[in-house]
C-alpha cells in the first residue's frame, strides 16, 4: 500500500507543480486548461507529483494555491484525534485483518477477531473504528472496532436511559437473581423481578430470545446497566388494570388465569388485575391444599365475591359457580337414618364426617361414646378413617347436621341395675383422676367413681395417684346408682374388712401400751402402735413422774385417752400412768378427811344450846 503524505508535503507538492506547469510550458502546442485543485483527484495528483523538483526547491508553488489545497485535504481526509469515532469502509480482509479506510492519510488495520459476532464481515461494509495507534513501528494505522462499539454503546445507552426510549437486546444467559442481557454489545442485568409483571418460574425460556426493554438504572463509576422488560408493559397494564376496575361488579363472572398458588388461596390473574380465591372459596367440600383443585396457568371462571372501596383488594369464589351440596341432598334423609362417611378433620369437641361431597355433620366427642367421662375426639376416630353414624339432627335451612357414634351400638345403661346392683362386687381399670377421687371404667361406656376417702380404711391420701396407676385393674363394690344421672358410686376399701372395727376393742378408752416416740411435732409427738394406727400425744401428756418430759426415741407406756373410728383419730397419754397413783392417793386423804370431818360435826340440839348460852350473854345473864 502506498504511503499517504501530511497536508504540508502536499502543500509543497502543489507550490513545485505549479511552477513546474509556468515554467515549462511547450512552444507550438496549444496550453493545456489548467485543471482547479478543486477538480483535482487528490490521491491522483500526489501519485502524479515530482516530488524531487518539490524536495530541490524548483518548483515554487503560488500562495492562494496553497490554502485552496489545504482546504481541499480538509475536506477529503479525516483527522486522526484520538478517542475519536469514525466510520470507515472494508476495502480488505486477510484471513486475520480487515483492512479498512477511513479516509485518512493511510488505511488501518483491525484483528478479525473484533468482528466475532459478524463472521459474514465483507467487502464494502461501514464499519465503525476508534483509532488506536498513530502508527505502529511500519508506519501502519491501528485501529480498534471493539472500542468503536463500546463508546458508541454507552453513548446509545446513555441517551435511552435520558430519553426514556426503548432499545432491543439479547438475553445471553441465567446468573443470580436474573438474567444477563447483550444491549448495543454491552452486558446489562435484567433481575427476575423485571422480568414480567407476573412471578417467572422458569428462566430458561427467555436464554437467547431478543426482547424490548428500558434502561432504568446506570451506575458509571463501575459500568453497570440495569434494564426492564416489565417497565414496558406496566403502563400497558396500568391503563388495563383501571378498565377492568371500573367495570367489576359483584356477582360478575369473569376469566382468569391462576398466577400463583398458597396455603391459604389462589391469585388469579383477570387481566391485569389479581383478585384471590380462599381456599374455603375453592370447593364445596374441605380441602387441605388448593393444589388439589388448580395447577399454575390454568385457566378457569371465578365470581366476584366482594372487593374493598378502592377495588384494589378483589376476593373471588370458584366453588360458587356450581351448585351447593346441601341442595342436592335427597329428601328421603332423615333423623335416625344410619349414614357412612369419611373424617376430614378432627378438633378437641368432636370430628366432622363428609356424608357426600360438600355435605358434613359434627359427631360432637359426647355422641362419640356412652361414657360420660368426656375424652379427646382423637380417641375414637382418625382423619381419613370411614366410619358409621345416625343422624341425630338435620336442618337444610342452616345446612347444618348433628352425628352420634354411639347410638350404633345399645346403651348400656339400658340394664345397669341387672348387671351392677348396688353392693356388687365387679372389676374396674382405672381411667383418670380428679383431686377428689378416680375414675373407673366397668366396661365401654360405664365409668364409675372412687371418692378419695373410699380407697383406703386406713391410709390418709392427700391425691389418688398415691393409692394407684392410670391403667391399674382395681376391686370395686358398688356403693350407689344414679340410673336417671347415669352415675356410678364405687368403693375399694369396702371389699376388705374394715380394720378399725377390731381396733375399737384392742385400743379402746383406758386401754394401755408401750411405745417409743417416733417424731416429736407441733404442741405433742407420735406414737405408731402398727401399720395402721399412729397417735397422737399432746404436749403435757409427755410429762415424766419427775417432771420432765419425753424426747424421741423414748419407750415408755402410754394409756389410750381418745379413739375416734370415724376419722381415725387416736389420742394417748404417758402423764396419765404416773398420775393415777397419786389420783388415789388424794382420792383415799379426802374420803378420809371426810369421815373425820362428820364424826366432829355437832348435833342440832347442840347448836342450839350454843345459840342460847350466847343470847343470855348479850342479855346480861348468867
Amino acid at each position: 500500500m502506498a504511503k499517504k503524505e501530511t497536508k504540508e508535503e502536499v502543500q509543497e507538492v502543489v507550490a513545485v507543480e505549479t511552477a513546474v506547469e509556468t515554467q515549462e510550458q511547450p512552444v507550438k502546442e496549444e496550453p493545456k486548461k489548467e485543471l482547479s485543485l478543486k477538480e483535482r483527484d487528490p490521491e491522483a495528483f500526489l501519485n502524479d507529483f515530482n516530488w524531487h523538483n518539490y524536495q530541490e526547491g524548483i518548483d515554487p508553488i503560488d500562495d492562494g494555491k496553497l490554502e485552496e489545497f489545504e482546504k481541499l485535504v480538509a475536506d477529503n481526509f479525516v483527522d486522526t484525534l484520538d478517542n475519536e469515532v469514525v466510520e470507515g469502509e472494508v476495502v480488505f480482509v486477510t484471513e486475520r485483518d480487515a483492512i479498512i479506510d477511513i479516509n485518512a492519510k493511510s488505511e488501518g488495520v483491525i484483528s478479525l477477531n473484533e468482528f466475532r459476532y459478524n463472521p459474514d464481515l465483507k467487502v464494502g461494509d461501514k464499519v465503525e473504528v476508534l483509532i488506536d495507534v498513530r502508527e505502529d513501528a511500519t508506519g501502519q494505522l491501528i485501529l480498534s472496532h471493539r472500542k468503536a462499539r463500546t463508546i458508541k454503546a454507552w453513548e446509545r445507552v446513555n441517551k435511552a436511559h435520558d430519553e426514556g426510549t426503548i432499545v432491543n437486546g439479547v438475553v445471553k444467559c441465567r446468573t443470580k437473581g436474573g438474567m444477563i442481557v447483550d444491549v448495543f454489545g454491552i452486558e446489562a442485568f435484567l433481575p427476575g423481578s423485571q422480568i414480567d409483571v407476573k412471578p417467572i418460574r422458569d428462566y430458561d425460556v427467555y436464554v437467547d430470545k431478543t426482547m424490548e426493554f428500558k434502561v432504568v438504572k446506570i451506575n458509571h463509576e463501575f459500568k453497570n446497566v440495569v434494564v426492564s422488560h416489565k417497565a414496558l408493559i406496566e403502563a400497558d397494564i396500568e391503563e388495563q388494570k383501571k378498565e377492568i376496575i371500573g367495570q367489576l361488579e359483584k356477582g360478575q363472572v369473569l376469566e382468569g388465569v391462576v398466577k400463583n398458588i398458597t396455603s391459604y388461596g389462589v391469585f388469579v390473574d383477570l387481566g391485569g388485575v389479581d383478585g384471590l380465591v380462599h381456599i374455603t372459596d375453592l370447593s364445596w367440600s374441605r380441602i387441605n391444599h388448593p393444589n388439589e383443585i388448580v395447577e399454575l396457568d390454568q385457566k378457569l371462571n371465578v365470581v366476584i365475591l366482594d372487593f374493598d372501596e378502592n377495588k384494589s383488594r378483589i376476593q373471588l369464589g370458584l366453588k360458587q359457580l356450581s351448585k351447593h351440596p346441601w341442595d342436592n341432598l335427597g329428601e328421603d334423609v332423615k333423623v335416625g337414618d344410619k349414614v357412612k362417611g369419611k373424617v376430614v378433620v378432627i378438633a378437641d369437641y368432636g370430628a366432622f364426617i363428609e356424608v357426600t361431597d360438600g355435605v358434613e355433620g359434627l359427631i360432637h366427642v359426647s355422641e362419640m361414646s356412652w361414657s360420660t367421662h368426656l375424652r379427646s375426639a382423637q380417641d375414637f376416630v382418625t382423619v381419613g378413617e370411614e366410619v358409621e353414624a345416625v343422624i341425630l339432627t338435620l336442618d337444610r335451612e342452616t345446612r347444618k347436621m348433628s352425628l352420634g357414634i354411639k347410638q350404633i351400638t345399645p346403651d348400656p345403661w339400658t340394664d345397669i341395675t341387672k348387671k351392677y346392683p348396688v353392693g356388687s362386687n365387679h372389676k374396674g381399670i382405672v381411667r383418670n383422676f380428679t383431686n377428689f377421687g378416680v375414675f373407673v371404667e366397668m366396661e365401654e361406656g360405664i365409668d364409675g367413681l372412687i371418692y378419695i376417702s373410699d380407697l383406703s380404711w386406713t391410709k390418709k391420701i392427700k391425691h389418688p395417684s398415691e393409692f394407684c396407676n392410670i391403667g391399674d385393674e382395681l376391686e370395686v363394690v358398688v356403693l350407689e346408682l344414679d340410673v336417671e344421672g347415669r352415675k356410678l358410686s364405687l368403693g375399694h376399701k369396702q371389699t376388705t374388712e374394715n380394720p378399725w372395727d377390731k381396733y375399737q376393742a384392742e385400743f379402746g378408752l383406758g386401754t394401755k401400751h408401750t411405745a417409743t416416740i417416733s417424731e416429736i411435732v407441733d404442741k405433742g409427738a407420735t406414737i405408731v402402735f402398727n401399720d395402721d394406727i399412729t397417735a397422737f400425744v399432746p404436749t403435757r401428756h409427755l410429762e415424766k413422774e419427775d417432771g420432765t418430759k419425753l424426747g424421741k426415741g423414748e419407750e415408755a407406756e402410754f394409756e389410750i385417752i381418745e379413739f375416734n373410728k370415724e376419722f381415725k383419730k387416736v389420742v394417748a397419754s404417758h402423764m396419765t400412768i404416773h398420775k393415777e397413783e397419786e389420783a388415789k392417793i388424794v382420792k383415799q386423804a379426802v374420803k378420809k378427811q371426810a369421815a373425820q370431818a362428820a364424826e366432829a360435826k355437832p348435833t342440832l340440839g347442840d347448836a342450839n344450846d350454843a345459840l342460847q348460852a350466847l343470847k343470855d350473854k348479850m342479855d346480861g345473864k348468867k
